[in-house]
């Protein structure tokens, strides 16, 4: 990994499932060193998650690319202690554990940060380090609902439904990467202190309910359920063509505004002075949207593309993956990366974003097998043949 941006960062990672590898997998694509530790005989129980190739997960070999796999026994003091060794020559530690639980490993931040002053620890969990819910068991699903996003996803005549993917979990790992990156730089530029990121994943999604807050808070405003509509921004939706397919059509800028309706022939609503501005035509969305669900009722999807891009109005089918992969875009964009997997077999896997012009991130290798670093990175603490070899007699590794 030469010339990456985060060449010769070393990062112990003790995540499961999605926020705390996530964020780890981030960190790897741009160079970091990325050791993660496992439980000997079962680990991440990710690798066994939805498809599998053989006996392993797809969806694995991407989340863990470019990372060791180091297994440890963790209720072993043997264990801890070679835990404690990595760490102390470590930049950051990444961990997704309920708060509590690496203290009593002894693995604590008091007991980590005695050893390395400089260390970054990020600590991801439900609800946080703090506060009287911090001990209660917390899923992406269940920050999803705390944070805002579910009650404002769906129809207002259904229960709220979720996204098709764990987004929870991932927003949370995102803001574990820009933390820890953050905390990073504070050590470099403000004299070597680590210190904890502390990342609730209800927090990590109610940060991202934009207007949410102040409308509350100065008007009394609940936003509610929209379905495809966004609220207070007009018009942007979904909508479907003769041929049953959908399309979203985003035109809430003014002068795409006029050129959508040009577009659909209603040059009455085009040069409508009432519907210049936002409000005016937030005001008679019902009306717009009926306009613009009639005309593309009439029309293929196909049609309804050609003409909307023809005039410059933002818009799009709803992909499916099978549509990503023959999509133009995505492949002049090197979206899709093959990877060769331990039977000599390649699967296509998400390109990595995002794209720096000099030091670009890229995959060195799929995600490992179980304890596939074990003995390499225990020989880098000076241990024998013959210690590793006792450490895997005792269940230590």
């Amino acid at each position: 990994m030469a010339d990456k941006p985060l060449e010769g960062v070393r990062v112990i990672e003790f995540g499961t499932l999605i926020a705390g590898p996530f964020c780890t997998r981030v960190l790897a694509e741009f160079g970091a060193e990325v050791i993660k530790i496992e439980t000997p005989g079962s680990g991440d129980p990710l690798r066994t998650w939805r498809k599998l190739h053989g006996d392993t997960s797809l969806w694995w070999y991407v989340q863990a690319r470019n990372k060791q796999s180091v297994t440890l026994n963790l209720k072993s003091p043997e264990g801890v202690e070679i835990a404690r060794r990595l760490i102390a020559d470590a930049d950051i530690v990444v961990e997704n554990f309920r708060p509590g639980v690496m203290e009593k490993l002894g693995l604590g931040w008091a007991v980590l940060s005695a050893d390395n002053p400089g260390l970054v620890m990020v600590r991801l969990s439900g609800f946080g380090q703090t506060g009287p819910y911090r001990d209660q068991p917390g899923f992406g699903t269940i920050a999803e609902s705390m944070g805002g996003m579910r009650y404002v996803t769906g129809y207002p005549d259904r229960p709220p439904v979720k996204a098709g993917i764990s987004i929870g979990d991932s927003i949370a790992a995102l803001w574990a990467a820009l933390g820890a990156l953050m905390a990073l730089r504070h050590r470099e530029v403000n004299g070597g202190a680590g210190q904890v990121v502390d990342v609730a994943l209800y927090e990590a999604v109610f940060a991202m309910m934009e207007s949410l807050v102040p409308e509350f808070d100065m008007f009394g405003y609940v936003r509610e359920r929209t379905g495809n509509v966004m609220p207070g921004i007009t018009p942007s939706n979904t909508h479907t063509a003769r041929d049953d397919k959908h399309v979203i059509i985003g035109a809430n800028g003014d002068a795409i505004f006029k050129r959508l309706m040009l577009a659909i022939e209603r040059a009455d609503l085009a040069n409508d002075p009432v519907l210049a501005d936002n409000a005016g035509r937030d005001a008679r969305a019902d009306a717009i949207y009926a306009a613009i669900d009639d005309w593309v009722g009439r029309h293929d999807a196909a049609t309804v593309l050609e003409r909307l891009k023809a005039a410059d109005v933002p818009v799009s089918s709803v992909y499916s993956v099978a549509d990503m992969f023959a999509d133009p875009q995505f492949l002049a964009r090197g979206m899709f990366e093959s990877l060769a997997l331990p039977d000599g077999g390649r699967v296509r896997a998400p390109g990595v974003v995002p794209r720096l012009t000099e030091t670009p991130g890229a995959t060195q290798w799929p995600g490992p097998a179980l304890g596939a670093h074990t003995v390499a990175v225990l020989e880098q603490l000076g241990m024998t043949a013959a210690q590793i070899a006792g450490l895997r007699e005792r269940g230590v590794i």
